[in-house]
């Protein structure tokens, strides 16, 4: 550790003696993690790449994580891979995390060349071969982004060296798919060259991902082809419960004019394919405006949620439940705090919003402490192990928190983990009187978990990952030993 990491540890240890105070301070490298039940277990660096989508899969024995990047930067536009020697436009990282004391680094694959969200590949879904209705029962399948160009779909059966199996081209965005390994549905996030809108849905049928079969093209009226007027919010991403639910849950929006949308799937996927403004409003069940402050990242069911208050109530003691998660986008608190939301959708032409959640600024100083802070993801693995139980959300300078959800009606914060800084970790500016300042925090992006109960975060500020655990009582909330 240099004198001046020293020093800057020494001083963030003296205002922690101090209390609260000391999160106002700005992180220094070498000084330890923030954390509250929850602990650090292992660390990747991902070659100090920005990461947006973990996904974790149990593969064989092993448990491998694929990790999805956002495009370069204006100082790194290609880092090095150290595994080529080569410079490279930020792909997909695989990554063995079956012992996550000691994370080992597989591949990466290379994205599109460009920077920030015009590059990369930055969205991942995985599917096992014996899972699809057509596919290979000895491959194990990638579906990712390429920049905003294409989808693309690998094998992963060696996750040390993938092989393209093709590619959906002709695209002019692409965001945060869907894909049902069950029946090989996918909802592709996408921009069709057409529509009025730069994401809408893209409907395909993926049970041989050597031949990918498009169904529909799907979207909100008003962003059709050949459609006048005022254009609807965009969409973000897409989360169906499969035939069993038959329920897609649309989110519009990211940072302000946000929509949830409930989706009969079956009325979606054979309804009437051409998208009229008919064709389109026929599989929507309900639609829930936000406020113009706010967007829907995620929007991620938890049907007959039980709800131990309503015990004894005559209509029943559980609820159907949508947990929408908005995104931050401005650094330094420079637009409407973006935060957690449950929706009861029980009824469900009539959704409401019950409660919220957000992290108290005031607990870290966090517009201060630069980039961006509020909500941005949670995990969506629906595991046992913390699904109806517990959330994770990724809040960007505030790090991942984590929540008791048992009652949605009032969600409560038991643990946090704000990772430390290194080396690696870019800065993030805001422009004042006419000048950059520029200020270099933690960007906790994405977060998902495994069915082990770790809990794994990627950073967008090139911090890598880090993988977690929860200690003390928020161990209790899942019902861990």
């Amino acid at each position: 550790m240099t004198g001046h990491a020293k020093l800057g540890a020494l001083l963030w240890f003296s205002v922690v003696a101090c209390g609260t105070s000391a999160h106002a301070q700005p992180q220094v490298i070498g000084a330890p993690p923030e954390a509250a039940n929850m602990k650090l277990v292992g660390a990747d660096g991902l070659q100090a790449r920005s990461a947006y989508q973990p996904t974790i899969h149990h593969q064989g024995d092993r448990f491998i994580a694929y990790i999805g990047h956002h495009g370069g930067t204006d100082d790194i536009p290609m880092p090095v891979n150290p595994q080529t020697g080569k410079a490279e436009p930020n792909g997909t990282s695989i990554v063995d995390v079956t012992d996550p004391a000691q994370p080992k680094y597989l591949r990466h694959i290379p994205g599109q060349a460009g920077k920030y969200e015009a590059g990369g590949a930055q969205m991942v879904r995985i599917c096992d071969g014996k899972d699809l209705p057509k596919g290979d029962r000895n491959a194990v399948y990638l579906l990712r982004t390429f920049g905003g160009e294409a989808h693309e779909i690998w094998n992963v059966a060696d996750p040390a060296n993938p092989v393209l199996i093709t590619r959906i081209t002709g695209l002019k965005d692409t965001h945060k798919n869907w894909w049902e390994c069950d029946t090989g549905i996918a909802f592709l996030v996408s921009g069709a060259p057409d529509w009025r809108t730069r994401r809408m849905t893209q409907v395909y049928d993926l049970g041989d991902p050597a031949h990918p079969v498009k169904i529909r093209d799907f979207g909100l009226p008003g962003q059709e082809p050949g459609a006048t007027g005022a254009v609807p919010t965009e969409l973000h991403g897409p989360i169906s419960t499969g035939p069993s639910g038959n329920r897609v849950y649309f989110g519009y929006g990211t940072n302000k004019g946000g929509l949830l949308q409930i989706v009969d799937r079956d009325k979606l996927i054979n309804g009437p394919k051409e998208p009229t403004p008919e064709n389109l409003r026929l599989p929507e069940i309900s639609r829930m405006p936000m406020s113009a402050l706010n967007g829907a990242h995620t929007t991620f069911p938890m049907k007959e949620m039980p709800i131990a208050e309503f015990a004894k109530d005559k209509d029943g003691s559980s609820r159907d439940i949508v947990m929408i998660v908005d995104e931050a986008i401005l650094n330094e608190c420079n637009e409407a705090r973006q935060m957690v939301w449950f929706a009861d959708v029980t009824v469900e032409n009539r959704p409401m919003m019950i409660s919220s959640y957000t992290v108290p600024e005031a607990s870290g100083a966090f517009c201060e402490r630069g980039g961006r802070f509020g909500a941005h993801s949670s995990n969506e693995s629906m595991a046992p192990v913390y699904y109806k139980k517990m959330a994770f959300i990724a809040f960007f300078n505030a790090g991942v928190r984590a929540l008791d959800i048992r009652d949605p009606y009032h969600p409560k914060e038991v643990g946090h983990f704000i990772p430390s800084i290194t080396a690696a970790t870019d800065k993030r500016c805001v422009t004042i009187d006419g000048r950059d300042r520029c200020k270099v925090a933690i960007q906790t992006n994405n977060v998902e978990t495994d069915a082990r109960s770790y809990i794994y975060i990627v950073d967008r500020a090139n911090t890598g990952l880090h993988i977690l655990e929860l200690t003390g009582p928020a161990r209790a909330v899942a019902g861990l030993p």
